[in-house]
């Protein structure tokens, strides 16, 4: 589902404020109180958090209820963590990073703007973080098969009668994924050290065949044999690394929840059959749904059933 991943991420980080002059202009905040306004499904919701979210509102030059949203993602959060989601500290920093990054912003300065703005960095990493699992959340109902993305064998010949006949092919792909494991609780002092590691052994991957023995004789290094994969069912974070890498090479290193990783593509090819026609269909199909229509109805389902009581 490009379109509904693409629309969520770039709805998630629409802060469009220049650095420069939000450093000079935003007033010091005053102190957020906290007491709590609203308990959703026994979960708070205070004071603070909607005046930080009124804040975020404020600086992306937008209008809102800000005690709505934070209604909304205190839902979208619990149904996230209900579907087993979690999105690893590891996660939203890097994607806090890019964000900065993209804003051509040090961390310093995008922390600056966000303190002085009232929005505080922990309320925005938050934000990020309910973003990242709803767009999760949001892709596994899309795809569960529950009517709103489902081809139907029915559809299936149809749409391939419109194109004569003729069933769609999809490159599948033999992956292997290495990690170099870094536990949380050592994760500050060796991850450099273990993503040096990790660049040195991608740097001579040269195909599957050898990955097994060359791991077995380093410390804590796991390796995964993915077997076949389509390239619609390729991981969201990965599917692009994976598709630009050539057949005998590896995907840059990358930090995850888990540790350091990469991903080797052992081969891939082409292929044709009734389950590549019905992925392929149904990605088509789902690029011309809203995707906004289709998050405001999940979040209205979730809080007809919601015990949403204001204080």
């Amino acid at each position: 589902m490009p379109r509904m991943r693409k629309y969520l991420f770039s709805a998630g980080f629409a802060l469009l404020v220049a650095a420069t002059s939000v450093s000079v202009t935003l007033m010091m905040p005053q102190a957020f109180a906290s007491e709590i306004k609203y308990v959703v499904n026994d979960i708070p919701v205070t004071t603070g958090d909607i005046a930080h979210r009124s804040a975020f509102l404020k600086l992306q030059r937008k209008k809102g209820d800000a005690g709505q949203e934070m209604i909304d993602q205190t839902l979208r959060m619990a149904e996230a963590k209900r579907l087993g989601i979690r999105i690893s500290d590891a996660q939203v920093d890097a994607a806090y990073q890019r964000f900065a990054t993209n804003n051509k912003m040090q961390i310093s300065q995008l922390d600056g703007v966000m303190e002085k703005s009232g929005v505080t960095k922990g309320h925005f990493k938050e934000f990020i973080r309910a973003q990242m699992a709803w767009n999760q959340a949001l892709t596994a109902r899309y795809r569960s098969g529950d009517g709103t993305g489902k081809v139907s064998e029915q559809d299936l010949v149809k749409k391939m009668l419109e194109k004569g006949g003729a069933k769609p092919s999809a490159t599948e792909y033999m992956l292997q994924q290495v990690i170099f494991v870094v536990p949380a609780a050592e994760r500050r002092a060796t991850l450099a050290k273990r993503k040096r590691e990790a660049d040195a052994m991608r740097a001579r991957f040269n195909g599957c065949g050898t990955t097994h023995a060359f791991a077995k004789g380093l410390i804590d290094v796991t390796v995964r044999d993915l077997g076949r994969v389509l390239a619609p069912q390729l991981p969201p974070d990965w599917a692009e690394q994976i598709k630009a890498t050539k057949v005998g090479g590896a995907t840059v290193t990358r930090e995850t929840e888990r540790g350091i990783e990469f991903i080797g593509i052992c081969s891939s090819r082409e292929v044709s059959d009734d389950k590549v026609a019905q992925m392929v269909f149904q990605n088509e199909g789902s690029s011309d749904k809203n995707a906004d229509e289709l998050s405001n109805k999940y979040v209205e389902e979730l809080k007809a059933k919601a015990r949403i009581v204001k204080r």
